[in-house]
């Protein structure tokens, strides 16, 4: 059977507190505009989204973001309220952007109100990263990979194979 692979990363779906507002947040403070809009029909929203209401809403938006990737986002009508998990708990915790100048981009948005959860620091591996929140309260790591932006963009794929086949090959193997 031939071997299937993904060509890139498309979209992170998001469901969101209030559609315009999560808008206006991700244009006015990272530049990303909204390039689709969507509202979903009441009968496809029970049934395909579960939501168990006479007549429930849905209106699916999608942020582009510099690079190619998109936020999905979803606004439903009855909303439920937000279960934020752990960092251990099994499941998405956070996405990142990646960025230049991780200090530059902390006393940006410092100034403009936003919530902040960490200064940056350098990992071991020499990259700089710290973490905010946007105004739902998701977690976004900002990533200056340095010179390791260029290494990952033009080296990825052959790292990778070389790595399958090398030092991370145990993790390609199926547990016992």
């Amino acid at each position: 059977m031939e071997r299937m692979k993904a060509r890139s990363f498309s979209h992170v779906g998001i469901t969101v507190r209030d559609f315009n507002q999560f808008v206006r947040f991700y244009w006015d403070v990272f530049g990303c505009p909204l390039v689709g809009v969507s509202d979903t029909p009441s009968d496809r929203v029970r049934s395909f989204f579960g939501v168990d209401s006479p007549a429930p809403s849905c209106k699916i938006g999608w942020i582009r973001v510099p690079g190619g990737a998109v936020l999905e986002i979803f606004e439903f009508q009855p909303q439920q309220p937000l279960v934020q998990g752990p960092w251990n708990r099994v499941g998405l915790t956070h996405f990142s952007l990646n960025v230049r100048n991780t200090q530059k981009w902390y006393d940006y948005l410092v100034s403009k109100g936003v919530e902040v959860v960490s200064k940056p620091e350098k990992s071991p591996r020499g990259h700089t990263f710290f973490f905010a929140k946007d105004c739902d309260g998701n977690l976004i790591e900002l990533m200056d990979l340095g010179f390791m932006h260029y290494v990952l963009d033009w080296g990825g794929p052959l790292g990778g194979f070389l790595f399958r086949r090398g030092m991370y090959k145990k993790y390609y193997e199926p547990r016992s």
